[in-house]
């Protein structure tokens, strides 16, 4: 199956490198949808360009507090420098604390295709 989502252009970019293994996301129903092996096409918001990735794990958690217990930071887009500062508020701007309580959170493992 393929799902697309867009991505602000930082992101875009460090998903393109392989800086970025994992997208964090809510994970509400649109992403509860979403498997291993699915195909995700990322478009960035500020070029139009795509990428396509295919998802390897899918890891749920009750909000961004324990997903940034468990997962590997550097792998979720932070530099060696922003690491020390890496706090689940970086995601409130996105995501509610009442939203994460509702839907969970997902950390989704993708390698390029």
């Amino acid at each position: 199956m393929r799902h697309e989502m867009k991505l602000d252009h930082a992101p875009f970019l460090m998903i393109a490198s392989g800086r970025k293994r994992y997208e964090l996301r809510l994970n509400d129903e649109k992403r509860r949808k979403i498997g291993v092996g699915d195909e995700i096409m990322f478009t960035d918001n500020a070029t139009g360009q795509t990428l396509l990735t295919k998802v390897l794990g899918k890891k749920v958690f009750p909000d961004f507090e324990a997903l940034y217990r468990a997962l590997p930071l550097l792998e979720c887009g932070y530099t060696k420098e922003t690491l020390p500062h890496a706090s689940p508020r970086d995601m409130e701007r996105y995501y509610s604390h009442a939203a994460q309580k509702t839907f969970g959170v997902v950390g989704l493992y993708i390698t390029l295709l």
